[in-house]
């Protein structure tokens, strides 16, 4: 069998032919049970291949986004580098233009990765992610600035950063469609939720080595040289997260699809070929048409919920910092101390919130996030202007507590909107649609609405409060989908004992 997942049937007798006996027998049992069962019947996941799978993925997640969350974290800076003269309002601008640059790329790397993830794999391509997202960061490192290069400087800047946008439209998809295959269906938000747990470890990381660098450089030196270091680690920690990455094991799904072709097990070739051709190298491509017009609904649905989810995440994760600096005039030191300490406080919940999803639906946990920034948002932003850590702290955490209800829920509620046969090409034209509209540009349009309102510093709660009311209505929209398969998979169980009774409990035993 693959690693990490087994077949619910019995194993105690040691004869291969009574051994095939009983399983037949089981096989048998459970397809007259619930017809609906075919030779797959459910899926026994081996809790320590999960963990492991789960580890790998989250902290080649961490890797990545410590990449892309350097940038946002020295707007400032990057934008008196590449985009000297004007007033200051026109550098940020520029830098948080070239922030959004990458964003609309993603939707085309989505395009690209999540269709491949589909035919050849998903660790391949998380793998080629990797590599990219890393060498795209470490590029922008080795830019000169534009008083040494001129207009060549931005230029290169914006090609690298569409590198990094590219690399990373084939990353949450097939992350988090890693994940949400290996793990039990009544414990898929729980895992679900080390992904999101692993970018806000790359975030935190990128901010706290940032805050080192400014406080011990001093913003001249950061300004001449200082802020290439972070840019330049990029390259030992991608060769990190790319050998996490290529010791991952494949799916259950694509493994079974391999050892049948090699092997040849009791069913035949064909018929799992059947199954599983769109794992299969040699399968036809997906055309982008087909998922467009057969899993539109769904997109759409994705679309808004992962637009409100990121406008929201990018104001508080992405922003916040230049906010505080920028507009509100705190110290840079300051600004990046608060949001790294909200960031260490949602790390710290985000598996509980995975573990209430679980138990109580995806949809209260969505529900209460989106609510959370529509009718918090404004009290927290008139508390953080106040500027006492006794204002600022209930501020964030407000925010912040409304946040992890959707780090903690989407990477479990997303995957299950498709089927597994189109799941990661779906996820992440979805996904990177979204982000490309909303997510990426968050910063971009918060900074030009309060330049053309008169410097209204009250523009990113409002903007907020319209995206959560969108998601909102999207939530509502939605299927619960917790505790059940994902939609073309069979049932994945934590131990044979609980596939036994699964499979009881949906027919019973007639009684004569």
């Amino acid at each position: 069998m693959p690693t990490g997942s087994t077949e619910a049937e019995p194993t105690t007798d040691r004869d291969p032919a009574a051994f095939k006996r009983h399983r037949n027998l089981f096989r048998a049992v459970a397809r007259r049970r619930n017809p609906r069962l075919r030779r797959t019947d459910i899926t026994v996941t081996d809790e320590r291949v999960v963990k492991r799978a789960v580890k790998a993925a989250a902290l080649g997640n961490a890797m990545e986004w410590f990449d892309f969350g350097i940038y946002s974290y020295l707007a400032v800076t990057i934008g008196k580098v590449f985009f000297p003269g004007g007033s200051d309002t026109t550098s940020l601008l520029s830098s948080f233009a070239t922030f959004a640059v990458a964003f609309l790329v993603r939707p085309v790397g989505g395009a690209f990765f999540g269709p491949l993830g589909d035919r050849v794999g998903r660790k391949k391509v998380l793998a080629l992610t990797m590599i990219m997202m890393a060498a795209g960061t470490l590029c922008i490192g080795l830019i000169p600035s534009y008083a040494s290069i001129g207009l060549w400087a931005p230029i290169l800047l914006i090609v690298f950063r569409m590198i990094q946008g590219f690399s990373t439209g084939g990353e949450y998809g097939g992350a988090s469609t890693f994940i949400a295959e290996y793990a039990p269906d009544k414990k898929r938000g729980f895992f679900g939720s080390f992904l999101e747990m692993g970018t806000l470890a790359g975030y935190t990381g990128a901010a706290g080595l940032v805050l080192l660098l400014n406080t011990t450089l001093g913003s001249e030196t950061m300004h001449d040289w200082g802020w290439r270091i972070p840019f330049l680690v990029a390259g030992p920690l991608g060769l990190v997260g790319l050998y996490l990455r290529i010791k991952l094991d494949e799916t259950p799904a694509f493994q079974k699809l391999e050892a049948a072709q090699t092997h040849n097990g009791d069913a035949s070739v064909t018929e799992t070929e059947a199954d599983f051709s769109h794992l299969s190298e040699n399968a036809p491509k997906k055309k982008l048409g087909e998922i467009f017009s057969q899993q539109w609904p769904m997109l759409i649905l994705c679309i808004a919920l992962v637009g409100a989810y990121n406008i929201c995440h990018y104001m508080l994760l992405s922003y916040m910092p230049t906010y505080l600096t920028d507009t509100l005039h705190y110290d840079e030191a300051h600004g990046l101390l608060v949001v790294i300490g909200t960031m260490a406080v949602l790390m710290c919940i985000i598996s509980s919130v995975g573990k209430l999803n679980d138990r109580y639906g995806r949809k209260p946990l969505l529900m209460a996030g989106m609510l959370g920034f529509f009718l918090l948002s404004v009290p927290a932003f008139l508390l953080v202007k106040q500027g006492s850590m006794a204002a600022i702290i209930p501020g964030m955490l407000m925010l912040g507590l409304s946040l992890v209800c959707l780090l903690g829920t989407m990477s479990a509620a997303l995957p299950a909107l498709f089927p597994t046969s189109v799941r990661y090409g779906s996820l992440s034209i979805g996904y990177n649609l979204a982000v490309s509209l909303f997510g990426g540009t968050t910063p971009l349009v918060i900074t030009a609405l309060m330049d053309g309102f008169g410097g209204n510093d009250m523009i990113p709660a409002y903007y907020a409060m319209g995206a959560a009311l969108v998601g909102a209505i999207a939530v509502a929209c939605m299927k619960e989908t917790a505790q059940q398969p994902l939609e073309g998979s069979p049932p994945a169980v934590a131990t044979k004992e609980e596939a036994v009774e699964m499979v009881t409990a949906q027919s019973p035993d007639p009684r004569f």
